[in-house]
């Protein structure tokens, strides 16, 4: 059993891979991924900059499209679709052993919509309807704007992996967002999904800038504890939303809990272990989606215990010291929100900018 695997059997908590490339669908890497343990994937513009920039692989499909006059705005998303629908026929054997469990694939709404409720609705029903597969996940951010088309394409019976978390009181909405949408929808629940992908590691990044510019024992201490601590609150909630009686009597109609889904868990801080986001956020209704790097870490010397819940006490201690020396974490959330809008709307806009170029070039224009 790989350390993946036991992750799974052990720890109640489900390994996805944090990226998708075409020549992974076409030389068999990402089914050794599976094969490894992985159960899952997401994607983001960012993801999808990278990939395609930088691989030939894309470019005979890509020809054909301009050849045939297609807009490059369109040729993009036929570049994506056709990744995300290769993926989900290889995934979808995991859908089914885990009667709809696992298995997911992520695509996300165009990062142009983040402040667009009615927008993102109709992006989000678009992918849905065109890409008609039940291990679909369409991605939604969790702005405030996002909340409502959230409720929206749940009560419409569609599944959404909820993106750009980081604030623990964003995250309740977004909990509230997808019960009302369950309680909204007419007919059983048991084929809708969700999960919220609460992000981890950029926490730290910005919270230990200005540990570091405070520069007090007191302050230097709490270096690489806030986002694990954050994260740790967020499973808490998660814990006591999905109990009780207005869950039970979802429940009762087939409801699936939305699990956490831990993002951005690769360590940006070479000081800091290279499995620091997963070894710390083990538990039972879980998911970590890793890049490669973490995921062979953690692979190779992880481990697995339940450890999300073993200590909140200490994860609100750290919370509330972060307050004591004047670091406002919502207001650190907000810009981390905003930051990971406009990084994602930039990875989309450089990446069609580079498709235009690619398409002027093939059809001789200037």
């Amino acid at each position: 059993m790989t350390k993946l695997q036991d992750l799974l059997t052990t720890g109640g908590q489900s390994p996805w891979l944090d990226n998708l490339r075409r020549d992974w669908i076409e030389d068999g890497e990402l089914a050794r991924w599976l094969d490894r343990g992985i159960r899952g994937l997401t994607s983001n513009p960012s993801i999808f900059q990278k990939a395609i920039e930088g691989q030939a692989v894309y470019d005979d499909q890509f020809s054909a499209l301009i050849a045939a006059g297609t807009p490059v705005g369109d040729a993009y998303w036929e570049l994506v679709i056709s990744d995300i629908e290769s993926a989900l026929a290889l995934l979808r054997p995991i859908y089914d052993e885990t009667d709809g469990l696992d298995g997911f694939v992520s695509v996300e709404v165009a990062p142009n919509l983040a402040h667009e409720t009615a927008g993102t609705i109709a992006a989000a029903q678009g992918l849905h309807a065109r890409i008609d597969e039940p291990n679909l996940y369409v991605k939604i951010p969790g702005t405030a704007e996002g909340v409502p088309a959230i409720e929206q394409v749940i009560a419409g019976g569609r599944s959404v992996n909820v993106t750009l978390l980081f604030s623990v009181n964003r995250y309740e909405e977004v909990i509230d967002a997808y019960l009302s949408g369950l309680e909204a929808h007419d007919g059983p629940l048991d084929r809708i999904s969700s999960v919220a992908s609460f992000f981890v590691s950029r926490v730290d990044t910005e919270v230990d800038k200005r540990l570091d510019a405070i520069g007090t024992p007191e302050a230097l201490a709490l270096k690489g504890k806030v986002a694990v601590a954050n994260a740790q609150l967020a499973y808490e909630l998660f814990l006591d939303r999905f109990s009780g009686p207005r869950w039970d009597a979802l429940v009762a109609r087939g409801a699936q809990v939305q699990r956490p889904l831990w993002a951005s868990t690769g360590t940006k801080n070479p000081a800091y272990p290279p499995t620091l986001y997963v070894d710390t956020l083990i538990a039972p209704d879980t998911v970590n989606t890793m890049p490669e790097a973490t995921l062979e870490a953690f692979d190779a010397g992880g481990t697995v215990a339940r450890t999300a819940d073993a200590d909140l006490a200490g994860a609100h201690a750290v919370i509330d010291q972060l307050a004591a020396i004047g670091i406002d974490l919502e207001a650190v959330t907000v810009q981390l929100e905003d930051e990971g809008v406009a990084s994602f709307a930039k990875a989309f806009d450089e990446l069609l900018a580079s498709l235009q170029t690619k398409a002027d070039e093939l059809t001789g224009r200037p």
